[in-house]
């Protein structure tokens, strides 16, 4: 049987005009900044913050994912059409893609099948164009540091501790490490330089992060340049940066307004990896849907481990969020692959392999209710999964009193997911405690990681590098020491060692070095070699696309 690709679903798809869709959640025609008929940004004076307060927000995770990803994006689309379906007043609030995965290996991120937001094409290249003024921000800053070197008042600011680097939403490995500044005194000052990907930059990351406009400027400020040569720490305040920062983000700070197949709201807003950074929507697209909606569904990156917890030590705890439920998203492929299924037999039926990776989403179950929050499964559901396989996982999540539902909602939209609404309705409804971080922003930073490390990873102990240790003393003596702590770590393992599936047991976490992002309000400790800059692999899906003479896009999913 042959399935119309993504991007087929997506074109044949009925739009309305996005006032239509602005109506449904009580927003005026006026109040909206329209792109077009199908986008539009909205003012950051709707968002209420007592209903805030008072509606529903659900976050969807997953368990350790598998290279092709498990579907959040997909269940959290069709969890919201479900609730709607089922009678209950929903918005789906997302991430943005980054166009180095669209044109990578993971392709777009706008849901797939009958569960996506559309303009598909659009949310997935250019968009409103967010991720451009990020990477002009952030490169604007850039700008000033060598302009200031070469300057005669300068700031004294050493070249050789500047942390900062350019961005560029792209995948290109040979930009990861460069050498700016030669040909002669005119062209400003030689040193080494580098490229992360948009997402990783420090500005996505205080964009996701910040209050509102006054707060997005102090945290632009706040950014952590490098030191002087009198070893006098350099921030972005001292370069007079935050304001002229501030003024290239001044629409991209505003959320995004879309729709999804069925027409239901969905806001789109913010879009940093949760590997290397924290992996959310921004604070302000969150809270904006819980202002127009009584619920939210919203995603947070890769495995529990990595966006969820983030989510929530994080962002939560930044802006009292209060998350009544989570759905944890499994697949039987990923069970399969966690229970030691080859990468070329992971599409083959296996009801031991199942039994044996169930270890690890009993983890992630465990972790979730570590927040004082109860978990949904939702076994997101493939056509190669048996009905063993699947009755298997209800069994054992059954044992371990937790609900757990087929979501069928890339093959039929919301009719797929009103089980799991109706299943995620009642968690809401029947939570009897409330959310409560892991951690304290004010504990020692050792113990904030140690923390994480024993409590949500399963590790025994945590060892530092040389360089890490370094870096404790340098947080220290710049009184950084009550930030959050954004890991980045691999996202196909609970450990730090990529290959070590399923449950890993009696493993050390090695911290390699310790990241600060001032302006974000978190450290960043690296745990093995994480790149900030991906390449393209062998054969990128940028050479399956075409667009026509009508402009016509194929091969974009």
């Amino acid at each position: 049987m042959k399935y119309k690709s993504d991007i087929e679903i997506a074109q044949e798809a009925s739009l309305v005009h996005i006032k239509e869709i602005a109506a449904k959640i009580n927003v005026k025609e006026d109040d909206l900044e329209l792109f077009g008929k199908y986008k539009a940004k909205l003012p950051l004076d709707l968002i209420d913050e007592e209903k805030v307060k008072k509606n529903n927000l659900v976050l969807v995770t997953a368990i350790t994912p598998t290279p092709a990803g498990e579907g959040k994006t997909t269940v959290s689309i069709g969890l919201t059409e479900g609730l709607n379906r089922i009678g209950e007043k929903a918005t789906v609030v997302l991430r943005e893609p980054s166009l180095g995965p669209v044109f990578g290996i993971k392709g777009g991120a706008a849901g797939g099948g009958y569960s996506q937001v559309v303009p598909m094409e659009d949310i997935n290249l250019h968009f409103t164009g967010d991720f451009n003024a990020v990477e002009k921000a952030n490169n604007l800053l850039s700008a000033l540091i060598d302009n200031n070197l070469q300057a005669s008042d300068n700031l004294n600011l050493d070249p050789r501790t500047i942390f900062w680097k350019r961005v560029i939403d792209m995948n290109d490995r040979s930009l990861r490490q460069i050498t700016i500044g030669l040909g002669g005194t005119a062209n400003g000052v030689p040193r080494e330089d580098g490229f992360n990907i948009t997402p990783a930059s420090e500005v996505m990351a205080i964009l996701c992060m910040a209050t509102g406009f006054d707060d997005l400027k102090k945290r632009l400020g706040d950014i952590f340049v490098g030191f002087t040569y009198d070893k006098k720490p350099v921030f972005a305040r001292d370069l007079k940066a935050e304001n002229a920062m501030a003024i290239l983000l001044k629409d991209a700070i505003k959320p995004n307004l879309v729709q999804t197949l069925e027409q239901n709201p969905a806001i789109i807003h913010g879009g940093p990896f949760a590997n290397i950074a924290q992996g959310t929507n921004t604070i302000l697209a969150t809270k904006m849907g819980l202002s127009l909606s009584d619920y939210v569904v919203t995603e947070a990156g890769f495995g529990a481990d990595l966006g969820a917890e983030k989510f929530l030590n994080i962002k939560c705890a930044a802006s009292g969020l209060n998350p009544k439920a989570v759905v944890l998203v499994a697949t039987i492929r990923a069970l399969r692959h966690h229970g030691g299924a080859p990468k070329d037999h992971v599409n083959e039926p296996n009801t031991s392999l199942v039994s044996k990776g169930l270890t690890n989403l009993e983890k992630h179950i465990e972790n979730v209710r570590k927040f004082r929050i109860q978990p949904v499964v939702a076994i997101n559901s493939f056509v190669n999964d048996t009905e063993e396989e699947i009755n298997l996982v209800i069994e054992a999540c059954d044992k371990m009193g937790v609900k757990a539902v087929v979501s069928d909602g890339w093959a039929k939209g919301g009719e797929g997911t009103s089980q799991l609404a109706s299943v995620v309705k009642e968690t809401v409804e029947n939570a009897d405690s409330k959310f409560q971080p892991l951690y304290n922003w004010k504990s020692p930073v050792k113990e904030k990681i140690e923390t994480i490390a024993r409590e949500i990873y399963g590790a025994t102990s945590v060892s530092y590098d040389k360089k890490a240790k370094l870096n404790l003393k340098r947080i220290e003596r710049l009184g950084f020491n009550d930030f959050a702590v954004c890991m980045a770590k691999t996202q196909k393992s609970f450990s730090d060692v990529e290959n070590l599936i399923g449950r890993p047991e009696d493993f050390e976490i090695t911290v390699r070095e310790i990241e600060i992002a001032a302006g974000a309000g978190f450290i960043i400790p690296i745990l093995g070699k994480m790149m900030r800059m991906p390449g393209l692999p062998t054969r990128p899906a940028s050479e399956n696309m075409s667009i026509d003479a009508k402009g016509v896009i194929s091969g974009l999913s």
